[in-house]
């Protein structure tokens, strides 16, 4: 049994590997402003969770959901970014560890948040994503524990 690989692990495949440009470039979206390009690659069914403490916190369906809910995230603050730092795949999961800086309307201060977001793919698209503000409680949601170091 194949365990979980960082990005730059050896033996991803294609699909993996195409799975993860795909985050790579709906993060970038986001960052940039382009909501319809951040959903793009999601399956038009995704179920999209955000836990209940985040601003706007639930569930959304459809990627009209998950861009409602996404654009409703970036007017929350004055600015975000969210940089993804590592994926970790693990089977069809592909669980990806974000560093989110968010600044508040009317603040000069920013925060930095270490969240982890966890994807589920079916034929190279992803059909959930269910985002944690604990890193370990994602990593432990998909049957992994924390890595070394």
């Amino acid at each position: 049994m194949q365990g979980p690989q960082k990005e730059t692990g050896v033996g991803n495949t294609a699909e993996q590997t195409q799975a993860i440009a795909a985050l790579r470039e709906a993060y970038a979206a986001f960052n940039r402003g382009d909501i319809d390009a951040a959903v793009e690659s999601l399956d038009e069914h995704i179920e999209w969770s955000e836990p209940a403490e985040f601003p706007g916190g639930g569930t959304y369906h459809g990627r009209e959901g998950a861009k409602r809910y996404l654009a409703q995230s970036r007017e929350v603050w004055a600015e975000v970014a969210s940089e993804p730092e590592q994926f970790i795949v693990h089977g069809n999961l592909v669980v990806v560890f974000v560093q989110a800086r968010v600044r508040a309307k009317g603040s000069n201060d920013w925060q930095d948040v270490k969240l982890a977001d966890v994807y589920t793919f079916r034929a190279g698209k992803a059909i959930r994503m269910q985002a944690f503000a604990d890193r370990q409680q994602a990593l432990r949601s998909v049957g992994l524990e924390a890595p070394a170091g």
